[in-house]
């Protein structure tokens, strides 16, 4: 009899053989709307079983890729340095192995972390940046480290040129202001992601993927639903244009289980994240 371990489904591979390490980092402290993206780690993982390994998309399977799901970290929730302290130690741990951590959120805030830890193995890095929102705010009431401020410190560390977003359909007056002299954004949907992959090439990519980019008539179980949104397929299409690219790390996060009892949400978060696993596997690590 063994011990009962809950892995991702058909993520049970060993860490030293896998190519990509999933881990949790289930934190909302800074949340400003709706609450619970601290659940969304844990019950993706449980709520997987009720998902297929094989991705009849692209006709891959989990079951041929090598993935490891090293669980949830424990993170302070009174001090957001804390818990990016430690979000940004595990994902170096991973990167410096020369495996492609692939973070559950959260709120999008933990891509902060990851992304101080990828940008200092990757000093070129760039960002894409899937989100219904700028996330450009210089503070929200007085915060720096917010999730609606989390691309605006990812810009203070990568500067100008780097940040490409998609789906952007809400923020203040000042963020779209401020955003049109430093990060390259496109309204509403995708226009404009083949020329953005084309012009990256082959330099290192953090992918951040906030699912509610997806409208919520298809995702209702974010905090902060906005309507106007992307559908499923529109979502599936952009997410494996970007996986062809030289992705060094990715997140998918602000899913909120609680705010959707149906369970459709959690769903709909399970088959994007297999579909990213899949391609990003294929595209680099297949023979």
């Amino acid at each position: 009899m063994e011990k009962n371990i809950e892995t991702f489904l058909g993520c049970d591979n060993e860490f030293e053989e896998s190519r990509i390490v999933i881990f949790g980092a289930p934190y909302d402290s800074t949340t400003s709307f709706r609450p619970g993206t601290r659940f969304a780690p844990k019950t993706m993982r449980s709520e997987s079983f009720g998902l297929e390994t094989y991705s009849p998309y692209q006709d891959l399977d989990l079951e041929d890729a090598d993935i490891f799901d090293s669980g949830d970290l424990e993170l302070c929730f009174g001090r957001p340095e804390l818990a990016l302290k430690d979000i940004e130690n595990r994902t170096a741990e991973i990167i410096d192995c020369g495996k492609i951590p692939l973070m559950i959120g959260g709120e999008h805030l933990v891509t902060l972390g990851a992304v101080r830890a990828a940008a200092k193995k990757y000093p070129d890095l760039n960002i894409i940046h899937f989100d219904a929102h700028a996330d450009l705010r210089d503070e929200y009431l007085g915060a720096e480290l917010s999730h609606a401020a989390v691309i605006r410190r990812v810009w203070d560390i990568l500067g100008d040129g780097r940040i490409f977003q998609f789906g952007i359909r809400s923020g203040d007056r000042s963020e779209f202001k401020w955003g049109k002299d430093h990060v390259k954004t496109s309204l509403f949907g995708f226009e404009g992601l083949d020329e953005v992959i084309s012009d990256i090439g082959d330099k290192p990519v953090y992918f951040t993927l906030d699912l509610d980019v997806l409208d919520p008539s298809v995702f209702p179980g974010t905090g902060t639903p906005e309507a106007g949104g992307v559908t499923f397929k529109e979502l599936l299409a952009a997410v494996l244009k970007v996986s062809k690219l030289n992705i060094v790390g990715m997140d998918i996060n602000e899913l909120s289980p609680m705010l959707d009892q149906s369970g459709a949400s959690t769903a709909t978060a399970l088959k994007v994240m297999r579909e990213l696993m899949l391609a990003v596997y294929d595209n680099k690590f297949s023979e």
